[in-house]
């Protein structure tokens, strides 16, 4: 239940960055921020429905998961500090992000390829 929460409060703030992207401040790259969290809200919720299966290692699934939310909260949260407020969340924390996303996408492949193997 706390990745579907998760899943919700990230699409919720993709929503209102998107709000905010279009009426209060067009260009600034809040967009990318939006479309960061959304689809990441998505992916959270089909690969949380995997825990309770065993199709995929229940730990690298979670690893993944956790990627997915560190990165793009951080990632998100780091654009719309430096649109809105004027100041980065910390340094280098969109990179972190973009990063922890990555691993999180790897780390889903990594598992379904464990799961291949063991079959």
């Amino acid at each position: 239940m706390m990745w579907i929460a998760l899943a919700g409060m990230m699409g919720a703030a993709g929503v209102i960055l998107a709000a905010l992207a279009a009426h209060a401040a067009p260009g600034a790259g809040l967009d990318g921020a939006a479309y960061m969290l959304l689809f990441h809200a998505v992916a959270i919720l089909a690969a949380s429905s995997l825990l309770k299966r065993p199709l995929i290692p229940r730990p690298i699934l979670i690893i993944s998961l956790g990627a997915w939310v560190f990165g793009s909260v951080v990632f998100s949260g780091d654009i719309g500090m430096r649109a809105l407020a004027g100041h980065r969340l910390f340094p280098m924390a969109a990179p972190i992000g973009g990063f922890a996303m990555i691993v999180g996408w790897l780390a889903l492949a990594i598992a379904a390829i464990v799961a291949s193997l063991r079959k």
